[in-house]
């Protein structure tokens, strides 16, 4: 079974295995797919027509999809390798060791944006940027620009308590705890992540910058959480309903993927922090 980990806790011998994995997913034009697959639901996703990645139900069962996906192929370069994940309630600065030379290397220079250390650093000739919305073949980072900040442990939490899982409109308008954990309500939690990442972060082709699996990790992370805490709150909505999807009805861009079979992560993986006292933001 796949345990994913809070990267703090990686090793250095981890931290290599993983960097070493994204860059011959790279190579091999594995990654760039999948950042293609995001960039083009993103930007077609719409609150006012049909949506499936993003501003609906089935975000969070449809990264959940999209990481496993991911980790699998992964696992076909290295199987010991599993997706971190990132807890920004915790690791909350640009001093934060993710963001070292040694793993995912740090922001990016005030003139462009463009990440000079760690791994991916443009200048090491392995992390050309081939799916974005500019011509700048380099990773862009501007991380906590303009006094941006991280959510906090409080923010979380606040949204963790909401028992209802999502609500009409079904959209980014919508209460309930999905569109406040995708953050087009209340405190903005993922979306303020991208935006406090800045560069590619910030833009449809988001999984340009790695950071993107470990933040989406934490993500589905939360999702778990909220589960344990609402045993009886269900997926919604159950039922057929326009422009969305619903609990039975497959997930493009799978033929046979529903939110039903998303709902249990422990079918495929279960995180570090589980045991018999589960994990509390």
């Amino acid at each position: 079974m796949t345990v994913r980990k809070s990267q703090a806790t990686l090793s250095s011998d981890e931290k290599r295995a993983f960097t070493n994995a994204l860059l011959e997913l790279k190579r091999t034009g594995v990654y760039d797919r999948f950042v293609a697959t995001h960039n083009a639901f993103l930007r077609t996703d719409s609150d006012f027509g049909d949506r499936v990645g993003h501003r609906c139900p089935s975000f969070l069962p449809w990264h959940r999809r999209f990481l496993l996906d991911f980790e699998a192929e992964l696992q076909k370069v290295d199987p010991k390798v599993s997706l971190p994940y990132w807890d920004w309630t915790v690791d909350r600065t640009p001093a934060s060791s993710l963001w070292g030379p040694d793993f995912l290397g740090g922001t990016g220079r005030p003139l462009d944006g463009q990440v000079l250390d760690g791994p991916f650093a443009y200048s090491g000739r392995r992390w050309n940027i081939t799916v974005g919305v500019d011509r700048h073949a380099f990773l862009r980072r501007s991380l906590g620009a303009g006094g941006a900040q991280l959510p906090t442990k409080a923010e979380v939490n606040a949204v963790l308590d909401m028992p209802e899982y999502d609500t009409a409109p079904w959209n980014s308008s919508s209460g309930g705890f999905r569109n406040h954990l995708e953050g087009w309500r209340g405190a903005g939690l993922h979306n303020r992540v991208h935006v406090w990442v800045g560069g590619h972060m910030g833009t449809a082709a988001s999984p340009n910058d790695p950071v993107f699996w470990m933040h989406h990790a934490f993500v589905d992370m939360l999702w778990a959480e909220w589960q344990r805490r609402h045993p009886k709150s269900a997926y919604l909505p159950a039922a057929a309903t326009p422009n969305v999807v619903d609990l039975r009805r497959p997930m493009r861009p799978w033929n046979n993927v529903t939110p039903a079979d998303m709902l249990d992560h422990r079918r495929f993986y279960t995180f570090d922090t589980e045991g018999p006292a589960p994990h509390r933001p």
